[in-house]
């Protein structure tokens, strides 16, 4: 099961950044994003939605994985590969999953004019190893979907991590 976290942010550049660190932490296997999601209320009060669209060339770099293999049973492997690859990426593109835009439509309504906020949904996490990364990045939790215990846990390890270590 998916965790929802939101967090915001001052301004886009900061946005921009943290989710390219969160990205950066998926590449490295510390948490399994399955959205990342910035959300910008600009300062005329429009919202604007930044996705991150990499859903279609998963499901191509699948849909080719398994038309390759189902064209090897029928000797035309090439064919097989460009169908299935084709066949991934629409549905990919088409596909929207993740966290839903009206739900961050109206939670961006609360944001000042000219800030911005990262929503998130991870499928696998390690708290002991992200927090400390994104800590230094600032932001405020505005939503989770975890229980008041573990967003209290996460709080106090974004408060920690964001203490000046002794020398």
């Amino acid at each position: 099961m998916s965790d929802l976290i939101a967090v915001a942010y001052d301004d886009l550049p900061h946005a921009e950044q943290a989710r390219e660190k969160l990205v950066q932490l998926h590449k490295e296997h510390i948490i399994e994003l399955a959205d990342v999601v910035i959300v910008e209320r600009r300062e005329d009060g429009k919202i604007k939605l930044h996705q991150a669209r990499n859903l279609a060339a998963g499901g191509a770099l699948g849909g080719a994985a398994w038309g390759g293999l189902i064209g090897l049973i029928f000797f035309m492997p090439l064919l097989g590969m460009a169908i299935g690859g084709a066949a991934g990426a629409a549905m990919g593109a088409s596909a929207d999953i993740g966290v839903d835009d009206e739900f961050m439509r109206d939670l961006a309504e609360n944001l000042p004019p000219g800030t911005a906020a990262v929503f998130v949904l991870v499928d696998k996490r390690n708290p002991e190893k992200a927090v400390p990364e994104m800590a230094p990045l600032g932001g405020r939790l505005i939503q989770t979907s975890l229980s008041p215990e573990q967003e209290e846990h996460l709080r106090e390890a974004v408060k920690a991590a964001r203490a000046p270590q002794p020398a």
